[in-house]
């Protein structure tokens, strides 16, 4: 739908002027009884009510297929009483989060391909920046937020992890840089973050406040670079960290410090596009700080845009009374809202969407899942001396697969290569283990014949990116030919890593150099059927 142009902020009263700093979580399904997070995500009328009546300037969404988002983000934009900022988290592609999208592999798939050649990492990041923009476009969205630019020199990082482009600030940049450049080449917003770096932290924010003893000097050599760079590249907005650094600011985190928000990033940085805060309901901030005295922290400390505060009413009512009182200046809220406004002039010049066909033949398209699928092969290890080996007749081999949380498990079902696969080789005894459900008696599993294939990765909400402690020497017993009451192979038959590549380099000494093994970047299931089709062939 086309929207009217935008008024001067200056005519607009100060609730307005505030709720256009607020971005509120929403279902990407259309229906109410779809929704699947309550405590975020809000029904229909109260989301319209703060769209129309309190004037929110964004929504950010989740869940839904690209199909659904199409009709979803029309509706939001026609509640509307001026234009929305629409955002997803679509680090790894717009498939990421709205089903029928182009998937990519997680942001470190990249850094492994940089290391042996560092042109083509890059080409292939300015393709996938280029996809992700074109694709949200398609589908109504115009704030994509990424890339992540933290750099990710802690193994044991939580939350981060894989979504980083790498251990180093040099490669971080310029991956990060060329994700960027990509995603110009449509009127969409991206997104640098978080600021001032939450890549050596090993606390999930989500969960609770991580702090960290890094010095002014370390974050100007180790952690600023990647955002340099990105600013450098013309990035439209810096999310914020919730971590707290005292070397920055002894008493608040980074969301809530104007030291490093005006001080580090405006100031040091020079930063002049938005600075948004990351969820204001993560547990770091919303365990520690009132639902309404957040939003006034942040906006003092210069942020620009309210990321899911607890309660959107309230925190609009605090701030402007935190004006009325002269706690924060008038022409701070103006300064935001003119930042504000030049973002949506930006995406406001791209056409909309208006017919089925329009976004459909922008989704998911061949070439654009061949770079992913470019990305996946290209970055995955392999070691396959000798082939999985396969069962002549039916014989009832395992095929055990670990994974974070069953019941959330987008890559798998019935029809998955994880699945159909091996049990078309003779591993057709399937066994799930379920990491969140505890450590599994792995031991009283029937001695036969097995194919591992573990999920395992850094998400939100997860707090560790490890496996469970029963898993390595279950491998290993598996891996020893003493294990087999048959003969003298191992039962441990192949194993299959998708996710993090830090838990394959733990279980690495644990494998007999003749067991093959793959590891991919990705979880998806084009992921699993590039690394099972690698196993069960000869790469010396």
């Amino acid at each position: 739908m086309i929207m009217p142009p935008l008024p001067n902020p200056q005519d607009l009263p100060l609730a307005t002027q505030v709720a256009q700093m607020v971005v509120v979580r929403a279902s990407g399904h259309v229906f109410d009884h779809q929704i699947r997070y309550p405590a975020w995500e809000p029904p229909a009328a109260t989301l319209q009510s703060w769209l129309t009546d309190l004037g929110v300037g964004g929504v950010i969404l989740l869940g839904g297929s690209a199909a659904e988002l199409w009709l979803r983000t029309q509706q939001l934009q026609s509640w509307a009483t001026l234009p929305l900022l629409l955002a997803a988290d679509i680090e790894e592609g717009v498939g990421q989060r709205f089903a029928g999208a182009t998937e990519f592999p997680p942001p470190m798939a990249l850094a492994a391909i940089a290391q042996q050649d560092l042109p083509t990492a890059i080409a292939l990041a300015q393709q996938m920046g280029a996809t992700t923009a074109q694709e949200a476009l398609a589908i109504g969205l115009n704030w994509v937020l990424a890339p992540v630019v933290d750099v990710n020199n802690n193994p044991a990082n939580p939350v981060i992890n894989v979504r980083a482009f790498g251990e180093t600030p040099a490669i971080v940049g310029q991956l990060a840089t060329a994700f960027i450049q990509g995603a110009q080449a449509y009127p969409v917003l991206t997104a640098a973050k978080h600021f001032p770096g939450h890549g050596d932290t090993a606390i999930d924010s989500h969960l609770d406040l991580p702090v960290l003893p890094h010095s002014w000097e370390r974050l100007v050599k180790v952690e600023w670079p990647p955002f340099v760079a990105a600013i450098a590249a013309g990035v439209d907005a810096v999310m914020s960290a919730h971590v707290q650094i005292p070397a920055l600011d002894p008493q608040y985190p980074a969301t809530l410090s104007k030291q490093a928000l005006t001080m580090g990033l405006r100031h040091h940085l020079g930063f002049e596009g938005l600075v948004v805060t990351d969820a204001l309901v993560m547990g770091a901030i919303a365990n520690r700080y009132g639902a309404n005295e957040a939003p006034v922290l942040a906006v003092e400390a210069g942020a620009d845009i309210l990321l899911m505060p607890l309660d959107p009413v309230g925190a609009v009512e605090a701030v402007c009374t935190a004006v009325e009182r002269g706690r924060i200046s008038q022409a701070r809220i103006l300064a935001s809202v003119e930042r504000i406004w030049r973002a949506k002039q930006k995406v406001m010049a791209a056409p909309p969407c208006t017919a089925v066909g329009e976004w459909v033949t922008r989704l998911a398209q061949p070439a654009s899942r061949q770079v992913a699928a470019q990305i996946l092969t290209t970055s995955q290890r392999v070691r396959v001396q000798q082939p999985l080996v396969r069962a002549d007749s039916p014989q009832h081999w395992r095929n055990l697969i670990v994974v974070d949380r069953a019941l959330n498990c987008p890559y798998l079902d019935r029809h998955t290569p994880a699945i159909v696969l091996p049990s078309q080789w003779g591993y057709d005894r399937l066994h799930l283990v379920d990491q969140s459900l505890g450590d599994p008696n792995l031991a009283a599993l029937e001695p036969v014949p097995t194919l591992v294939q573990i999920f395992v990765r850094g998400n939100p909400f997860r707090g560790s990116a490890a496996l469970l402690p029963a898993v390595q020497p279950w491998l290993q017993t598996l891996g020893d030919s003493r294990s087999d009451p048959y003969g003298n192979r191992q039962l441990l038959r192949g194993l299959v890593i998708y996710g993090s590549p830090y838990a394959m380099d733990a279980l690495l000494p644990l494998l007999p150099p003749e067991i093959p093994w793959v590891f991919s970047y990705g979880q998806m299931p084009a992921a699993q059927a590039i690394a099972l089709q690698a196993l069960a062939d000869c790469h010396p």
